[in-house]
């Protein structure tokens, strides 16, 4: 198991990394596209049934391809925060962040004292279970903090939450985004679709990193070229799905339509 964090070293190698995210919690499936030749993959603890054991099996699955690996956390929570990364995470999305105030407390989670508020412990996976001497040290240059930003309160605040030190980047919510828009479902809408692109300006100007996902490549594309830093396409299961579909049409049969907006 690498200790380098491969996602961070994506975000400086590769042009705009590109990745997906796991729906199905499934540590097969996060293999099989460990190897599909995508920059990253985003194991989702918010709305997928992962618990911890289930992201420890992903990890140590995807810990063997060139994959990246972002884990998004179910909330700005710093006990969740800390066996995650005993556990062996690096680059945590923490989703729904408001305020620069709840970035901060979200920064301060992943540090040990006197920056931060992280337990210390010897044992776990994260450690090589102890045979890294110099883990407390090292393990802090390795991580990666984004904070999502989901809400119109959220988007009016960006700048001053992409400033917050210790935050990495910024990831933009599309469907959160949209709900808070008044467009429920509809992440496509011109007026979605507008403050998305917006978004990059200001988080370059904090000197941080944007990302954000899309329901389709084409639309992945056209982010990337507004200046996103990096893009996650749909999701394991949206792209099983369509292809299930696209095999169904060539029988002249109709599959089960998608939801309207999301496509992942």
């Amino acid at each position: 198991m690498s200790f380098e964090n491969r996602f961070a070293r994506r975000l400086q190698e590769a042009p705009t990394p590109l990745g997906t995210w796991l729906m199905s919690a499934s540590a097969t499936c996060a293999e099989a596209l460990g190897w599909s030749g995508l920059d990253f993959l985003v194991v989702d603890m918010e709305h997928v049934p992962i618990e911890l054991p289930d992201m420890v099996d992903i990890h140590r699955a995807l810990a063997g391809t060139p994959a990246g690996t972002i884990t998004r956390l179910p909330w700005n929570d710093a006990v969740t925060v800390k066996r995650v990364l005993d556990a062996g995470a690096q680059t945590l999305m923490f989703p729904m962040v408001q305020t620069p105030e709840q970035a901060a407390a979200a920064v301060r989670a992943t540090r040990y004292p006197p920056a931060g508020i992280r337990g210390v412990a010897a044992v776990h996976r994260a450690s090589h279970y102890g045979t890294l001497a110099d883990y407390l040290v090292r393990s802090g240059p390795e991580l990666f903090v984004i904070v999502q930003v989901e809400t119109v309160e959220a988007y009016a605040r960006m700048p001053e939450i992409a400033a917050v030190d210790g935050v990495d980047a910024v990831f933009i919510g599309p469907g959160d985004l949209a709900a808070s828009m008044g467009h429920l479902g509809d992440v496509l809408h011109p007026e979605v679709q507008a403050a998305v692109r917006q978004a990059p300006q200001a988080v370059h100007r904090a000197g941080r990193k944007a990302g954000v996902v899309a329901p389709t490549a084409e639309l992945a594309r056209s982010l990337a070229e507004v200046g996103y830093d990096f893009v996650a396409i749909g999701s394991d299961l949206a792209a099983m799905n369509a292809t299930i579909k696209s095999h169904m049409g060539v029988f002249g049969r109709q599959a089960a339509a998608p939801a309207k907006s999301a496509g992942y």
